[in-house]
């Protein structure tokens, strides 16, 4: 066999996982297609190039991402301390400027010298030594047809959307207003004015942009009748609802979206006093504070009808658009019948897969099966026992999610559900999840 582990892939999962196989002593030999080829989503040539939106979700620990992003670090992750470190203002989650992460991934990789970086897709699965397939939501045709040979099923799909991308300095601030949700009804109580002057609104992590009724219900329509990219009859059922687009959201019914990405709950337009009717939130995407994405804003919409229907957004009339929002194929494998709880392939022991193709939905998540599938491959290749986390922990519960045989299997991001139960009763969610949280950590401690 190899001395040395091939990972095909350097997205999330694909360099988490030559990263722990490097710091294990072991040689890696890293394909990354870009620049060579572009998927449809992807833009620069920097691994573990983050697509969809800048947030890694929530901190904190009553949440289930936030707990598995805790276990990483406890765990010796090597991409979620660059995510910290590289993180823009986002109230209690983790959001990143992105092309600063990934440039700093990429720098970690080019100088560990266990790792070789070789730039060319691939067209052919390895057939002796061990291949982590990393390949991602976006896998190339060619390669996605080699994978399908190999597991002997019919790979999965589904469709997801990217939310566009404005600059800073065209948002009306005569109109928008910095705060966090819940912040601003504390205002309430205090002089306007005097609230207005305070440092740390300006510090906060949203751009918010207030709607009363008739303008929601402009925005509303406007948005439920623009044109969309057309899709195939087959695509139309295989829509992600985590990445739902934002004019299939809303044709769900007129309060739909107020009841989602623009609920006004925990807002009082300070100028008012009173709750909007609802609010469209911006979150910072790069360190220097200048761009911005429309939270929750995925969308399939034509160019030109996004600059139309967005731009009636209060506060978004002269908006500039650096990127607009897209829609593209994810692809991932039936995983519950084909890999085991350390994403190895139960057919063939010597290839394991990980990332998105194995199902598990989110970037942390991604970077959670990279890790297992990455220190695993290196028990594989050492004849050594493989590492099985506790289901207790979320890094273990999603590997047991993927590998539980199941007639309906859907992409799953981390969530309490998927966790068992506590022997005790507690009716409060929060505190609830706190004993699932306090029990995983004292777990990870043992």
């Amino acid at each position: 066999m190899k001395d040395y582990i091939t990972v095909i892939g350097g997205g999330l999962a694909g360099t988490e996982a030559a990263l722990q196989i490097a710091k294990r002593g072991i040689k890696v030999k890293l394909y990354e297609m870009k620049p060579v080829k572009f998927s449809e989503a992807h833009s620069n040539t920097n691994l573990a190039e983050i697509v969809c939106s800048n947030s890694f979700k929530s901190n904190l620990l009553t949440n289930a991402c936030g707990l598995l992003k805790e276990e990483l670090r406890v765990l010796g992750s090597e991409l979620i301390p660059i995510a910290d470190k590289t993180a823009v203002p986002a109230g209690q989650a983790l959001a990143v400027d992105r092309e600063k992460f990934a440039e700093a991934v990429t720098k970690v990789v080019e100088e560990d010298e266990n790792i070789e970086i070789i730039r060319e897709e691939v067209t052919e699965i390895p057939e002796d030594g061990i291949v982590i397939i990393a390949t991602g939501p976006l896998t190339s045709d060619t390669l996605a047809n080699k994978i399908k040979a190999l597991v002997g099923e019919e790979a999965l799909a589904f469709y997801d959307a990217a939310a566009p991308l404005i600059e800073k300095d065209s948002i009306d601030m005569n109109i928008a207003f910095y705060g966090n949700r819940y912040d601003q009804e504390r205002a309430k109580d205090e002089n306007v004015d005097e609230w207005l002057k305070k440092p740390k609104l300006q510090e906060a992590s949203y751009i918010n942009l207030p709607m009363n009724k008739e303008e929601y219900t402009e925005f509303y329509n406007e948005l439920i009748n623009a044109e969309v990219v057309e899709l195939h009859e087959f695509e139309k059922r295989e829509i992600f609802e985590g990445c739902m687009p934002v004019e299939i959201m809303a044709k769900r019914g007129e309060d739909t979206l107020r009841y989602g990405p623009l609920k006004p709950v925990g807002f009082t337009d300070i100028r008012t006093g009173y709750r909007p009717y609802a609010v469209v939130q911006l979150r910072q995407d790069n360190m220097e504070g200048t761009l911005y994405n429309i939270v929750g804003f995925q969308t399939n919409l034509k160019f030109g009808e996004q600059k139309r229907v967005f731009s009636k957004i209060p506060g978004l009339a002269n908006a500039n658009f650096v990127k607009y929002g897209v829609m593209h194929r994810n692809t991932y494998i039936n995983s519950t019948k084909l890999l085991d709880n350390t994403y190895n392939l139960k057919k063939n022991n010597n290839i394991f897969f990980a990332g998105q193709i194995t199902g598990v939905e989110g970037y942390v998540e991604s970077i959670s099966s990279g890790f297992v599938a990455g220190i695993n491959a290196v028990h594989k290749l050492r004849h050594e026992p493989p590492e099985i986390y506790d289901k207790n922990n979320v890094i273990g519960a999603l590997a047991e999610y993927i590998s539980t045989e199941k007639d309906d299997f859907e992409p799953m991001n981390a969530n309490f559900g998927i966790m068992p139960e506590l022997p005790e009763k507690i009716k409060e969610k929060k505190e609830r999840y706190q004993k699932i949280a306090d029990r995983s950590l004292q777990i990870l401690q043992k």
